[in-house]
C-alpha cells in the first residue's frame, strides 16, 4: 500500500501533539538494572526519524586505533551478513513483509513517519559473495551467489550446507568451498509463519554443536492489538533438529528476536530483541539476553520481566508471575538488529564481548541507536557499560546510514557491518596493536 499524506489539519495536529512528549534527563537505562521511568501512554507516541542524507565521502567513525574501509557499496538494503570458513563474505539483501492492515490511524502517522528513513532502493532478495582475498578492506570479487528469494535475513552455514531464512521458509542450499554462484533451488528445511509478517524479518543462528538450528520470529503487532489468534507461533524462538526439520518452541514472549549468536565460551544461545513501543520515550528498553530453554519474556503481558502492560486486555498473571528479566538493557528505542560475539587478542580492549548494531530510533524526540556498540563480557557474562565502536552515522538530524547486521571476522579479524540506507557493507579492523597507542 502507498500512503500519501498532507501535514495540515488533522495530520498536523497528530504530529504536533507526536512531538510533545520528550525524554527525561539522566536515566539510565542499559544494563542488568535499567531505569524504568512511569509509563507515558499518549493518543500518539512521539514521533521522529532520521531522514537519509548519504555520507558525501566521508564514512563512521572508529575508535583510534581502528581503521574503516567500504567493502561494497551499490548494495540493495544490506540486512545479515555471513563469514564461510574461507573468509568470503555473504550479504542477504531484501526486504519483506506482507500488507498488514493498519488498525488505528496512530498506525498510519507512524508507517508514513518509518517509511521516510528508509532508503529509496529495492531489496535484490539475494545473497551477493563478497570476496576480500588479500585482507586489505576491499572486495575484488563480488558475485551473486544466490538470487529468487523471499525477503532473506538470517543466515547460517553447517558442514557443506548454507542455511538461508526467506520470511516464509528456512532453506538448505549445498555449498563447496570457494563456490560464487549456487543456481541448484534451495531445499525446504521448514516453512516459516508469515501469515500478516507485521516483523519478517527471520533471524538465524546454528548452535555450537551443529545438530540444531534456532530461528527468531517476531510478533505480529505491537501488544497483541490484533489479537492474539494472529499470534500464533509469533514472539518466539525455534529450535530445529537440522537433520530432520522437526521443531520445537524454544523459548517465548521474546517480541522480536532480531538476531541470534552463539556466545563461543560458554556455546550458549543469545539474542538482541526489540521491545514495544507506545508507552513513552524511555520505555520500553530493547535488550541483549540469553536464550533459556522453556524461557517466557514478557510479551505482550510485561516487560523487563514483571512489569505489568496494561493495554493488553485481557490480561494474564500467571503469565506474568512467570516472566523471565533479561540480562542486558540496550535503551529504549534503539532498534537493535545485529548481534556478534568476538574473541581475539588482536581487538585490544575490545577483545572479549559482543558487538550489537542499533538501527535507531523512530518513536521519540531525542534519537537513540544509529550506531555500533560494544558489551564487555568476563566469564561468559556482560560485564559493564556499552561502548561506542562504530559511530557518524547520525549528522544533522539526517542519516548517513543505519547499522544493521554485524558480524566478526575471524579470518581478517575484522568486523563487518551492513548498513541498510547507505547500502553499504562496511569493515573495521586494527591497524596497530593498542598497546603501541
Amino acid at each position: 500500500m502507498t500512503l500519501y499524506l498532507r501535514p495540515f489539519g488533522a495530520t498536523a495536529a497528530i504530529l504536533a501533539l507526536a512531538a510533545c512528549s520528550s525524554s527525561k534527563p539522566g536515566i539510565d537505562q542499559t544494563g542488568a538494572t535499567p531505569d524504568l521511568p512511569a509509563q507515558r501512554e499518549t493518543l500518539i507516541p512521539p514521533i521522529k526519524i532520521a531522514t537519509p542524507q548519504g555520507w558525501d565521502g566521508e564514512k563512521p567513525v572508529a575508535p583510534r586505533g581502528f581503521t574503516v574501509t567500504a567493502l561494497a557499496t551499490d548494495l540493495k538494503v544490506p540486512r545479515q551478513t555471513l563469514v564461510l570458513p574461507n573468509g568470503d563474505i555473504l550479504v542477504a539483501e531484501g526486504s519483506g513483509g506482507a500488507d498488514a492492515p493498519l488498525l488505528r490511524p496512530k498506525d498510519v502517522i507512524a508507517g508514513y513517519i518509518k517509511s521516510k528513513g528508509k532508503t529509496p532502493v529495492k531489496g535484490a532478495n539475494r545473497i551477493t559473495l563478497l570476496r576480500d582475498a588479500d585482507g586489505d578492506g576491499r572486495a575484488e570479487v563480488r558475485t551473486i551467489l544466490i538470487d529468487g528469494l523471499n525477503a532473506p535475513y538470517g543466515l547460517a552455514f553447517v558442514e557443506g550446507n548454507l542455511y538461508v531464512a526467506d520470511q516464509d521458509a528456512l532453506l538448505r542450499f549445498p555449498y563447496k568451498e570457494g563456490d560464487t554462484r549456487i543456481a541448484t533451488p534451495g531445499q525446504e528445511v521448514t516453512k516459516l509463519p508469515s501469515r500478516i509478517n507485521h516483523h519478517w524479518t527471520k533471524s538465524l543462528a546454528a548452535s555450537a554443536d551443529g545438530t540444531k538450528l534456532y530461528v527468531g520470529i517476531g510478533s505480529n503487532s505491537n501488544v497483541g492489538e490484533r489479537g492474539m489468534a494472529v499470534e500464533e507461533d509469533r514472539a518466539v524462538i525455534w529450535e530445529i533438529d537440522r537433520a530432520t526439520g522437526a521443531r520445537r518452541t524454544y523459548a517465548s514472549g521474546i517480541r522480536n528476536p532480531t538476531a541470534l549468536a552463539i556466545n563461543p565460551q560458554t556455546r550458549a544461545l543469545w539474542s538482541v530483541v526489540n521491545e514495544r513501543d507506545e508507552l513513552g520515550p524511555q520505555l520500553v528498553p530493547d535488550y541483549l539476553t540469553s536464550v533459556r530453554l522453556g524461557g517466557f519474556y514478557g510479551w505482550p503481558y510485561s516487560y523487563w520481566g514483571r512489569n505489568v502492560d496494561p493495554r493488553v486486555h485481557p490480561q494474564n498473571p500467571k503469565m506474568v508471575a512467570n516472566a523471565q528479566r533479561p540480562d542486558y538493557a540496550l535503551g529504549s528505542h534503539v532498534a537493535a538488529l545485529g548481534l556478534s560475539f568476538v574473541s581475539s587478542a588482536g581487538f585490544g580492549r575490545f577483545s572479549q564481548g559482543a558487538f550489537v548494531g542499533e538501527h535507531g530510533s523512530w518513536n521519540r524526540q531525542d534519537p537513540s541507536g544509529y550506531k555500533v556498540v560494544w558489551i564487555p563480557f568476563v566469564n561468559g557474562r556482560p560485564a559493564g557499560k556499552p561502548v561506542d565502536f562504530l559511530t557518524g552515522f547520525l549528522k544533522d538530524g539526517h542519516a548517513r546510514g543505519r547499522p544493521v547486521g554485524v558480524t566478526y571476522n575471524p579470518v581478517h579479524d575484522s568486523v563487518i557491518v551492513a548498513d541498510d540506507v547507505s547500502n553499504t557493507v562496511w569493515r573495521v579492523a586494527p591497524d596497530r596493536p593498542e598497546s603501541a597507542q
